[in-house]
């Protein structure tokens, strides 16, 4: 393992939040700019433009002018770093302290600047060094390397399709409720059935075929949720 971080040398919480926006954006293959990022962060454009001329000047992303913003191989790493902890936290809440997926986002999200990287590994140890958080996101090893999963997004597929969820992209307390309350959750089987016509919902299936459910699902569910096939 490389030599751990000590918390001095870390750059400014507002630094790793913007690098794990960055990087969250383009892992979903969105266009990384500078109104994706006022949009993601809600922050005002002004902000987010100064922002990303101190990340420039960093060294940690490379911005040309109403073009995309992208994360050099050190901005990839920094974002490595605060994924590793803030996917670890959040499993750590789940599998130790009984938190609900839903609850765990905003928790990571502060104690992701507060912990030591010697915390985070006693965090992984104690979880047999996991390879997902709660959501289904890859978690980075300690060496900078992260899984790419085989997954496809449910409103990418094709009626007739089978799969289970792998992965919920969405961090909405609200929406991940929805979710568990209507049975769709990690390892679920889902088969989608239909494509109503003129922008309508998918038809889809929820649970094994002898008690599956239908639902209908709307567009911004069809591409929060990854499936395995």
């Amino acid at each position: 393992m490389e030599s751990m971080t000590s918390m001095a040398e870390r750059p400014s919480p507002s630094v790793e939040d913007y690098v794990r926006a960055i990087y969250g954006l383009s892992e979903r293959g969105v266009a990384v700019t500078n109104a994706t990022l006022t949009q993601r962060l809600g922050l005002s454009p002004s902000s987010v433009s100064g922002m990303i001329s101190k990340l420039a000047q960093l060294g940690l992303v490379t911005h040309i002018r109403y073009r995309s913003v992208e994360l050099t191989p050190e901005g990839k790493r920094l974002a490595y770093d605060v994924l590793r902890r803030h996917r670890l936290i959040e499993l750590f809440l789940v599998e130790e302290l009984d938190y609900t997926w839903d609850e765990v986002h905003v928790e990571a999200d502060s104690l992701e600047h507060a912990v030591s990287d010697e915390l985070i590994e006693h965090i992984a140890a104690k979880l047999g060094h996991p390879t997902h958080d709660p959501h289904g996101d890859p978690i980075p090893t300690a060496e900078g390397e992260v899984e790419k999963p085989a997954t496809k997004l449910l409103d990418q597929v094709e009626p007739g399709t089978v799969g289970t969820i792998a992965r919920v992209w969405d961090t909405d307390s609200e929406m991940l409720r929805y979710l568990t309350d209507h049975g769709m959750t990690l390892g679920t089987r889902i088969e989608v059935v239909e494509r109503r016509p003129f922008g309508g919902p998918l038809v889809v299936l929820v649970g094994e075929p002898a008690e599956a459910e239908t639902h209908f699902i709307g567009g911004e569910i069809a591409g929060t949720l990854s499936i395995r096939i």
